[in-house]
């Protein structure tokens, strides 16, 4: 039985936690390690460095400067305050739509909070079908009881009160979010015809390409999609597994970071760096730093230039896989969006990314073994949920001052007084 207090109380809560994770995200977002995290598009527009690439090893991955923390949530008044179309350039389409999500959310919630105080409210509280029914049988409510359609005796007219706000209530909130939705697919399609023309947008990456005895991978693919879409075909790329020719060319670049440190250093004091060649140079043979990485990037280099050369002759390197262009949007959009073959695990279509968001080693993992991945992660996504229910559980039986105090007796005495 739910009173004012408890109400109060769970609101309380709910508040606390959702300043504490406001608070958590304005901190974490002035942090130079999470910046090209929260602020992509400025990275891309070329208008941000990274403030990792300069100051003291410290300043790298937390930010020092006080007036920064002071000022936190200065951008949350100038984003509300900002013109949709600035905001979009500023931000992203993501963040405009964002931002309409919670005055949709006002748009819906306010009228029907005003009207249901206004109508529904005088019309359940002015019954006394609670009082009576306490009175005779030992009924137990509150006063916020009397709120509710509890209140309202059986048969009484009534309830066409609260048939027809609840009719009203739904069509108020279907026409806004007809309205919103209309609007939000036009500001997407508005974005996508301002910007510039990409690869990604004509591109689609098939997979699962069945293997033939007569053909390659890069024939089959050529000559399925000559023969399928002749008007709309452009080129294709065969996905080759060069992992192992990535973490060399890694390797190198961290050689080569070595190699800039160790001059650099030999520079400001003049005396040759010494290093040791075993684990994170602990033990080993002791040798000349800048000879020691110049030998090591000699020899990684050799190493690439092969393992280049054998990724291009090797049959076993070329994944069943393509990225596939076509000459228009349109044709792009039909091969990503439809079934290419009776069997639907051959010649999978999906959309390419950026090349910047594929995560390029997962493009050699076999289909089999990904379907059963997806399979695993949806698994320990239901007991996750499912389990998620525990904690929520305790949280709610803190949403009542009794379930307070039986959770926590020792705030007995601060709750009574």
């Amino acid at each position: 039985m739910a009173t004012f207090a408890d109400i109060g109380v769970a609101a309380g809560l709910n508040i606390l936690f959702a300043v504490a994770f406001l608070v958590a995200f304005a901190i974490l977002r002035l942090q130079p390690i999470n910046d090209r995290v929260y602020f992509p598009k400025w990275y891309l527009l070329g208008l941000r460095s990274c403030p990792m690439e300069q100051g003291s090893f410290v300043t790298k991955f937390v930010n020092l400067d006080w007036r920064s923390y002071i000022r936190f949530l200065n951008w949350v008044p100038d984003a509300l305050r900002m013109p949709e179309p600035e905001l979009i350039d500023h931000a992203g389409l993501d963040s405009a739509v964002y931002l309409r999500i919670y005055l949709l959310g006002l748009k819906i919630f306010v009228p029907v909070a005003l009207l249901s105080w206004a109508i529904l409210v005088p019309v359940n509280w002015t019954n006394n079908t609670l009082a009576n029914a306490g009175a005779s049988e030992k009924l137990q409510y509150s006063n916020i009881d009397k709120l509710s359609i509890s209140n309202v005796p059986y048969g009484s007219p009534r309830f066409w009160t609260h048939i027809v706000m609840a009719y009203a209530f739904t069509f108020w909130t279907c026409f806004s979010l007809r309205n919103e939705y209309a609007k939000v697919a036009e500001m997407r399609l508005h974005f996508l015809a301002s910007q510039r023309r990409r690869p990604d947008q004509f591109t689609v990456l098939v997979r699962n390409v069945p293997p033939d005895q007569d053909e390659s991978v890069s024939e089959a693919v050529e000559h399925f999609f000559l023969v399928n879409q002749p008007d709309h075909y452009q080129t294709h790329q065969v996905v080759i597994n060069a992992n192992k020719l990535a973490k060399l060319v890694k390797e190198k670049k961290s050689k080569k970071n070595w190699l800039d440190y160790y001059q650099l250093k030999f520079a400001r004091k003049q005396t040759r760096p010494m290093t040791k060649t075993g684990f994170l140079g602990l033990w080993g043979e002791k040798v000349d730093a800048i000879d020691h990485q110049i030998a090591e990037i000699d020899r990684v280099s050799t190493e690439i230039a092969e393992e280049r050369k054998r990724v291009k002759t090797d049959p076993k390197s070329i994944m069943p896989a393509a990225f596939v262009s076509f000459k228009t949007r349109w044709g792009a959009a039909v091969c990503a969006q439809t079934q290419q073959s009776r069997n639907p695990t051959l010649w999978l279509t999906d959309w390419a990314s950026e090349p910047r968001d594929v995560y390029w080693n997962n493009l050699a993992i076999p289909y089999v073994s990904l379907t059963i991945r997806k399979l695993i992660v949806n698994v320990a996504f239901f007991f996750l949920t499912f389990f998620f229910m525990i904690p929520v559980t305790f949280v709610q039986s803190l949403a009542n001052i009794e379930g307070i105090e039986r959770r926590a007796p020792f705030l007995k005495s601060i709750i009574e007084t």
